[in-house]
């Protein structure tokens, strides 16, 4: 049996390896500490208590409810993914170049496909932004007796992208975020807020 064709793979795979793969091991090494570090300072276990213990004054460690840290959470959830996600694909688009892939190209494409999927998911990202600034402000929190549009009920959930409201008689009301202009909330006395 011969197997000269081992030693030939095995001479041009061994000057590959000492020349990029140690470059390719070395990314994907610091990508993964990278997003490890970025897990780690933004785990669920660390980041609400970080914050609230960095507050100054202990008398407004009190205040902060559980809709709040809620708020935190979700917040925090948001960032650490798209860190994360950004941080693999830098170290994708240094990786491509080791393989001889020209990153040129792919990066003009993506420009591209990035401003027609912009183009094409702005009602998304409405919501998104919409979503991240009723979460941040805490217009209304869950639990909260409230007035969106024609929807009126108990707030079930908010996340980035839609709000949940569960009605007495128990329909269920899912607003876009990017459709909320005016909420009507009912804690107590009844407020109205415009947005």
């Amino acid at each position: 049996m011969d197997i000269s064709f081992l030693n030939d793979i095995a001479g041009q795979l061994l000057p590959w390896f000492y020349q990029h793969g140690a470059r390719v091991l070395l990314i994907i090494l610091a990508a993964v500490v990278i997003n490890s570090l970025i897990r780690g300072v933004l785990s669920r276990k660390l980041r609400v208590p970080l914050i609230i213990d960095n507050i100054p004054r202990p008398k407004y460690k009190d205040i902060i409810t559980a809709a709040q840290r809620r708020r935190i959470e979700t917040v925090m959830n948001a960032v650490k993914d798209t860190l994360s996600f950004l941080v693999f694909i830098i170290a994708l688009l240094m990786i491509l170049p080791e393989f001889g892939v020209n990153i040129g190209p792919i990066l003009a494409g993506l420009g591209l496909a990035g401003l027609a999927l912009g183009m094409g998911a702005r009602d998304l990202i409405t919501d998104f932004l919409a979503g991240f600034f009723l979460v941040v402000e805490g217009e209304i929190n869950i639990g909260d007796k409230a007035k969106i549009g024609d929807a009126k009920g108990t707030i079930a959930a908010i996340s980035l992208r839609r709000t949940i409201i569960q009605g007495k008689d128990g329909s269920i009301y899912l607003i876009p975020n990017r459709e909320i202009k005016m909420i009507r909330r009912y804690a107590g006395k009844k407020s109205e807020k415009k947005i």
